[in-house]
């Protein structure tokens, strides 16, 4: 009798857990489900509309241990999609940073593909004629430069033009952490940075949407009729690797984490490797001192003609070092201060990538990190209590 109640015992658990464990497509319960995950809020809302989707390849949800894309999810679910846009790198996530895309047909769908870093980034109105609704899933990394924040400021204004509502699937930012770095100044305003916000701004792309609306960012003021999908499960303490890179030269948690910081070294003649397996997590140059670190750049996956290709560089690797809990000034000091001062180091879009030209300038002068971290607050202050306003999750 006693074996047989522990036998009924352990049965009922397993069943208890493989039914906890196959909540909304194979998520576990109390794991971080993405808006895109949680088709109850939204389908139904997409049945008998015609419908554009905004995604590219980390648009992904999990049925049953495998990746299903959200594309293909909809059409399961008989959504009308008319067309699919794809911001910088491609539907397919495999064009290098800065490639333009062309428009094309995806062959497994055969549905039409915009490309929102061609020869326009903001969808023109032909390309919205019949749309109802749009879908938005891209996940972001939490960076004012990554891209992917002035693709989604670009479809709230086309939708807010031509009056189609917008349905934001939100997604972890794995850089919600911390809020730091130079706001960006009006005048240093471009594809890489389009609103007065520091370099990690510690916010959702759902809440950052919301941002965008409240604070009426978009051309003539504009705001789009913006409903997001939160997650569930999610607080701003909660840890999250992503399970599909972003874009090819974020390949893994380390380099998603160190890319706020090894960026400002994208616009300068160092190179952060790219063209090795370590992109976003080692820095380098042949005229830097010879240490005990170094490695040669060459074309790969997400980098064609990598800078440096093919020549040795000197400099670090920072693979294992801790993640970062603040924008880390040190490397691109160390950089700057061993660099011979008879060779250029700075590249024409720096400050662009820094939202300002002090940056450079005390670089040049030779402040200390606390001087130029002290340049940032006031407008960090000011930045955090706007900030306030838009938050979804505690």
């Amino acid at each position: 009798m006693k074996n047989k109640l522990i036998r009924s015992f352990l049965k009922n658990t397993v069943l208890f857990w493989l039914l906890v464990c196959s909540y909304t497509f194979g998520y576990c319960q109390n794991e971080i489900l993405p808006g895109a995950a949680q088709g109850a809020r939204y389908l139904n809302s997409l049945k008998n509309k015609k419908v554009g989707v905004v995604a590219h390849q980390a648009s992904i949800l999990f049925s049953e241990s495998k990746k299903l894309h959200l594309v293909d999810y909809l059409l399961e679910n008989q959504v009308d999609i008319q067309s699919v846009f794809a911001p910088e790198h491609g539907f397919r996530g495999t064009a290098d940073a800065g490639e333009k895309v062309k428009n094309q047909t995806d062959p497994k769908t055969g549905l039409p593909i915009f490309s929102l870093y061609g020869q326009n980034r903001k969808p023109q109105p032909e390309q919205l004629e019949g749309i109802e609704v749009m879908v938005f899933d891209l996940q972001d990394v939490g960076v004012r430069f990554y891209t992917y924040l002035s693709t989604l400021h670009y479809i709230m204004e086309a939708c807010a033009e031509m009056a189609i509502p917008l349905l934001v699937l939100d997604r972890p930012n794995p850089n919600i952490h911390y809020v730091d770095g130079p706001v960006l100044e009006e005048e240093h305003r471009s594809f890489v940075g389009m609103h007065p916000v520091p370099i990690v701004y510690g916010m959702t792309i759902g809440e950052y949407a919301k941002m965008i609306n409240g604070e009426k960012w978009l051309e003539g003021n504009l705001q789009c009729d913006l409903t997001v999908i939160p997650l569930e499960n999610y607080n701003r303490t909660t840890s999250y690797s992503l399970p599909v890179r972003p874009s090819p030269n974020l390949p893994n948690a380390q380099s998603v984490a160190l890319y706020p910081s090894l960026c400002l070294l994208e616009p300068t003649v160092v190179s952060v490797g790219r063209g090795t397996d370590l992109q976003f997590q080692i820095y380098g140059h042949p005229l830097l001192p010879k240490k005990t670190f170094s490695f040669t750049p060459q074309p790969n996956f997400g980098s064609k003609n990598p800078k440096h290709k093919g020549v040795v560089c000197f400099g670090e690797d920072l693979s294992q070092t801790p993640k970062p809990q603040k924008i880390e000034l040190k490397w691109l000091m160390s950089a700057y201060n061993e660099f011979p001062k008879s060779a250029s180091f700075f590249l024409k879009g720096f400050d662009r990538i820094a939202g300002n030209s002090a940056l450079k300038e005390q670089l040049e002068a030779g402040l200390d990190e606390k001087t130029i971290r002290a340049s940032w607050v006031t407008k960090l202050k000011a930045f955090k209590k706007i900030r306030k306003n838009y938050l979804i999750y505690p």
